[in-house]
C-alpha cells in the first residue's frame, strides 16, 4: 500500500512539471499581448542613417534629407601674358593724330572757260605759307552739287529784279535730278523760300513766288553770314549762288567781320553773278543809275562780290546781256562739277587754329612754270581756281 501511495505522488509530480512546463511560454505570450500600450517603440541606431530620406517605418517621423550646398563656379583662367612686355612691366600709350587737307582745284582756260583735264601730281605745286607741299594723292571728281540760290529781291530797282530772275532760272536749267539745292531771298531780312530738295519743281514754285518786293533795304552781308553759319552744319562741300546787286545798305555786320567770316567757313565755294551791269553802263558818267546807286557805290559792290568769289575758289561774273547767261552756268558747272582734289599732309602740324595761306601753281617736269598751247602752237592762258587758305584745328579739336 505504501509503495502505491509513493508511486502516485511521483506520478502528479511529474504530471505538475509538464504541466507547468508547457502552460508557462503561453502565459509569456499572453502577458505580452494583454499590455500593448507600455511596449516602448523601437527607436533607430543612432548610426544608422535614413534611405532616401523617408521615414524607417509608417509612424516614425518624416526625415527631410539635408539640401547638398551648391558648388561655387570654378574661377576664370587667368589671362596669357603678352609675349612682349613693356620695360618694368610699365603701361604706356600712343596717339598719332596727322593732319591732312584735301584741296579743290580747278583749272579752266581763259577763253574758252573750259576745264583742263588730264594734269597729274607732279603737275602741282602747293605753298602753305610760302613752303612747299608734298603731294601724296590727285584725282579727279564730278560729283552731284549741293548748293544754295541767295537771291538779292528788294524793292529798289525792276531792272535788279529783271537780271536776277533771269540769271536764277538759267542756273535752275542747268541743275541735274541728284542735285540738292535751297532758296533763299534777301532784303531787310533773310526769307528762306525753301530748305534744301532735289525737287525741281519745289525749286520752281520758290522761283515763281518773287512777284511782289518787300523792303529796299539789302543787307547782304547779314544775309551771306548766316547761309554761311547754315552751311557749316553741312557735311561735304557746298556751293552758294550770290545773285545781287553787291551793296549792302543796313547790315548789322561790317565788311570786316563778313570778310572773316568766309575765310574762316571751310568747304564753301561762292559764285557770284552781279545785277545791273547793262544799267550802270548806260547811266556810267551821268552822276548815277537808276535806283539811287552811284557809279562809286556800283564799283565798290561788284568788288565785294569778286572778294567773295575769289577767297573761296569761285567765279565772278557781271553780265551784260541775258544771253551771256548760259555760257556762265556752263562754265559754272564745268568749275563745279569737274575739279582737282589735292590732298597732302602740311609740314607745319601745329594745332594753334591759325591760319595757312595757300597757293597753288601748274609746273612742268623741271618745276618751271607749266605752259599750254593749242593745237596751232598758239600758247593759253589759264587760271587756277582755289581756295586761299584755311584755318588749322585747335587743341581741343
Amino acid at each position: 500500500m505504501m509503495t502505491n501511495a509513493v508511486n502516485r505522488l511521483q506520478l502528479l509530480a511529474t504530471i505538475f512539471a509538464l504541466t507547468v512546463l508547457i502552460l508557462s511560454p503561453v502565459s509569456a505570450r499572453a502577458q505580452n499581448s494583454s499590455a500593448p500600450s507600455q511596449a516602448a517603440p523601437q527607436q533607430p541606431k543612432a548610426d544608422q542613417a535614413p534611405e532616401d530620406g523617408g521615414p524607417q517605418s509608417d509612424s516614425g517621423p518624416i526625415v527631410i534629407r539635408k539640401k547638398p550646398e551648391a558648388e561655387e563656379p570654378p574661377p576664370p583662367p587667368a589671362p596669357a601674358e603678352p609675349t612682349v612686355k613693356n620695360p618694368n612691366n610699365e603701361t604706356f600709350s600712343l596717339r598719332v593724330d596727322v593732319p591732312i587737307v584735301n584741296l579743290d582745284v580747278n583749272v579752266i582756260l581763259d577763253k574758252t572757260h573750259q576745264f583742263v583735264p588730264g594734269l597729274k601730281s607732279g603737275n602741282f605745286l602747293v605753298l602753305e605759307d610760302g613752303v612747299p607741299q608734298t603731294i601724296t594723292s590727285v584725282r579727279t571728281t564730278q560729283t552731284p552739287i549741293t548748293a544754295v540760290m541767295l537771291l538779292e529781291f528788294a524793292a529798289n530797282s525792276y531792272y535788279l529784279i529783271n537780271d536776277m530772275r533771269n540769271a536764277s532760272y538759267s542756273f535752275f536749267r542747268t541743275l541735274r535730278p541728284d542735285d540738292y539745292v535751297a532758296v533763299v531771298t534777301y532784303d531787310l531780312h533773310t526769307h528762306i523760300l525753301t530748305d534744301f530738295t532735289n525737287n525741281k519743281d519745289i525749286v520752281a514754285q520758290a522761283l515763281q513766288s518773287l512777284v511782289i518786293p518787300g523792303f529796299s533795304d539789302t543787307n547782304l552781308f547779314d544775309a551771306l553770314y548766316e547761309t554761311l553759319d547754315r552751311l557749316s552744319r553741312i557735311e561735304g562741300r557746298k556751293y552758294i549762288i550770290l545773285i545781287g546787286s553787291g551793296r549792302d545798305t543796313f547790315s548789322k555786320l561790317t565788311l570786316d567781320k563778313i570778310l572773316a567770316k568766309v575765310k574762316a567757313t571751310p568747304n564753301v565755294t561762292i559764285f557770284t553773278i552781279g545785277t545791273g551791269a547793262l544799267l550802270n553802263e548806260m547811266y556810267s558818267g551821268r552822276g548815277g543809275m537808276s535806283g539811287g546807286m552811284a557809279d562809286l557805290n556800283y564799283l565798290q559792290a561788284q568788288n565785294q562780290l569778286k572778294t567773295f568769289a575769289s577767297m573761296t575758289g569761285g567765279l565772278s561774273f557781271s553780265p551784260l546781256f541775258q544771253g551771256a547767261l548760259p555760257d556762265i552756268f556752263s562754265e559754272i558747272n564745268n568749275s563745279i562739277r569737274n575739279q582737282y582734289v589735292l590732298t597732302y599732309r602740311p609740314t607745319n602740324t601745329k594745332d594753334d587754329g591759325s591760319y595757312r595761306k595757300i597757293k597753288v601753281l601748274l609746273v612742268d617736269n623741271e618745276g618751271h612754270p607749266l605752259r599750254m598751247q593749242d593745237e596751232k602752237g598758239k600758247a593759253l592762258k589759264y587760271s587756277i581756281i582755289a581756295r586761299d587758305g584755311y584755318n588749322a584745328k585747335l587743341p581741343v579739336e
